[in-house]
């Protein structure tokens, strides 16, 4: 389970570059969509995005593609996507949007497999599930990184430490040194991390 959460991981960072990419490909062209759709890879913004691809359809055409409270920018859109798309941005484009729908079918196909993986620690799962921040994913990397046997750790300071999230402690001459985290696992402290951000945006929950 461990090898497969750090590989998803790794398709999920290539994935994130991928639609870095495909949005600044798209500023190239002149095609400001991602400042009118909050989320260019949904429903509506991939029906535009394939429409760009075929090159066919005209800006409001586009722009009718839009769904839900999308419609309601329709003027905007127009705007958006009256840009300057040329045959090697529309194949680009296509090998881009063809990269991300793979790497979104392989993660599926991950998130499958780590789902029965993850069937004997059902009841573990859940209640890590419990703490603000930690959805799904978060509890399967605590899992898979650290175990559910916690007698290994003396106390949860050194369970920190290991994880790379307790503050270093360098005093010298009755003076501190440095405040920066040991490495610790990268795998995990990169997920706890995101915890950590995820919970202090959640309501109720004292920062």
């Amino acid at each position: 389970m461990r090898e497969l959460l750090r590989y998803r991981r790794k398709l999920t960072e290539s994935q994130a570059a991928e639609r870095n990419r495909l949005l600044k490909l798209l500023e190239t062209a002149n095609i400001k969509l991602a400042s009118v759709a909050s989320d260019v890879f949904g429903v509506s913004g991939r029906a535009m995005l394939k429409a760009l691809i075929e090159g066919v359809a005209s800006a409001g055409e586009m722009a009718a593609l839009a769904k839900g409270s999308l419609r309601r920018k329709h003027a905007e859109l127009v705007l958006a996507l009256d840009g300057r798309m040329q045959e090697h941005h529309r194949f680009v484009l296509m090998m881009q949007l063809r990269r991300l729908e793979t790497a979104e079918q392989d993660i599926a196909a991950l998130d499958q497999r780590i789902a029965e993986k993850l069937e004997p620690y059902g009841a573990q799962h859940l209640l890590l599930m419990q703490i603000p921040g930690v959805d799904w994913l978060v509890a399967a990397v605590l899992i898979a990184e650290i175990g559910i046997d916690m007698s290994v750790f003396l106390s949860a300071s050194h369970l920190a430490a290991w994880a790379g999230v307790c503050p270093g402690n360098h005093e010298s001459a009755g003076k501190q040194r440095s405040g920066r985290a040991r490495k610790g696992n990268i795998h995990l402290r990169t997920i706890l991390v995101g915890a950590a951000v995820s919970a202090s945006r959640t309501r109720g929950v004292a920062t």
